[in-house]
């Protein structure tokens, strides 16, 4: 598999990872025979490369790597004092409480233990209402497409805090509904999970240039895009 380079510099180095991808290996996939993201591009560029974060294994986007640890050590601050920006895009179920709003509910760490702060930023960017029930109450769906930024790192923060909203993520088994993956899965032949982390801007630590990174959409989030009616708003974003 040859990954999808966004960026890449003497410094750092930028993948478009695709959905099922893990980062790394973790003790939860220790005995998974899959390949990885880290194994993949440093045997695609001949280096190896130091993850700067990890974004969930379903999801697709934007995956930051150092070349080096002195380089790692650099961009660390950026999360750390809250440099970065990173957002994502996401599908989910029915309108939001507001076109925009700030999610603070507290999370469990690693979804266990004690609760830790936790900050999301949502905005609403199209709506749809489907002539179709994907619930025995309603005669019709109501979805969303949705921009976040999730302001801190706790594990699987936008797709709790979304859950928390009652704003289930489409396709999400873990957090979600099983009512409307069924639907999708049924309806769109969707399998997969709606959530893509879509662009990434920061200063960046050596050159002190800004840098702005956007990974396309994969297939399977463009194709419910076009099947909802939500082309020309993805125009705007140029995401199509």
């Amino acid at each position: 598999m040859m990954l999808e380079i966004l960026f890449e510099d003497d410094h750092y180095i930028a993948i478009n990872k695709p959905a099922g991808l893990l980062v790394h290996r973790t003790k939860i996939a220790k005995n998974d025979d899959a390949t990885y993201a880290m194994q993949l591009l440093r045997d695609q560029i001949g280096k190896w490369v130091y993850p700067l974060h990890r974004i969930d294994r379903p999801t697709s986007g934007i995956l930051l790597f150092a070349k080096s640890s002195e380089d790692a050590s650099l961009f660390t601050t950026l999360f750390t004092e809250h440099k970065i920006e990173k957002l994502y895009l996401a599908t989910v179920r029915g309108y939001l409480k507001e076109d925009q709003f700030v999610s603070d509910y507290p999370l469990k760490k690693d979804l266990i233990g004690d609760l830790q702060e936790a900050r999301t930023s949502f905005w609403s960017l199209a709506k749809i209402e489907l002539p179709y029930a994907s619930s025995p109450k309603f005669a019709t769906s109501r979805y969303s497409l949705v921009k976040a930024f999730p302001q801190t790192g706790r594990m699987h923060q936008i797709r709790r805090h979304l859950a928390h909203e009652r704003n289930y993520l489409i396709g999400d088994t873990t957090h979600g509904e099983n009512k409307q993956n069924k639907f999708f899965r049924e309806k769109f032949s969707l399998q997969n999970i709606l959530l893509h982390a879509w662009q990434v801007k920061f200063i960046h630590p050596i050159s002190h240039e800004e840098v702005n990174i956007q990974a396309p959409l994969p297939d399977h989030f463009l194709n419910i895009i076009h099947k909802l009616g939500w082309k020309d708003t993805a125009s705007k974003l140029n995401i199509v």
